[in-house]
């Protein structure tokens, strides 16, 4: 069950990042709500993160938090923000992606 809390507390880690994009582009009001929703999506991780780590093993919990935070995050600058799709960006990703799912295998 842990493991599910820890995947959706690194989903959160990808909406504050993505909050923080969308605030970039925006002003006014519409930038103080995009950083509003940085601020819940980030409290929501952090949360979630600590509930997590009572029962799995800090450093592979932090590990896989980060990787899937840094993942979503590479995701949706491709997607939404139009950042470059290249082939040494979707390599390394890959290579990280091949790590956290390495950490969930060798952890009890």
């Amino acid at each position: 069950m842990n493991w599910i809390v820890l995947i959706i507390a690194g989903l959160f880690e990808v909406a504050f990042a993505f909050c923080l994009g969308k605030a970039k582009e925006t002003t006014g009001n519409e930038m103080y709500l995009w950083y509003a929703g940085f601020l819940v999506a980030l409290t929501i991780s952090m949360g979630l993160l600590v509930k997590a780590t009572q029962t799995l093993p800090i450093g592979t919990a932090y590990a896989v938090w980060t990787g899937i935070g840094a993942v979503g995050t590479v995701l949706i600058g491709i997607l939404v923000f139009k950042e470059p799709a290249t082939f040494l960006r979707l390599l390394f990703m890959t290579t990280l992606i091949c790590s956290i799912v390495g950490l969930k295998a060798v952890t009890n």
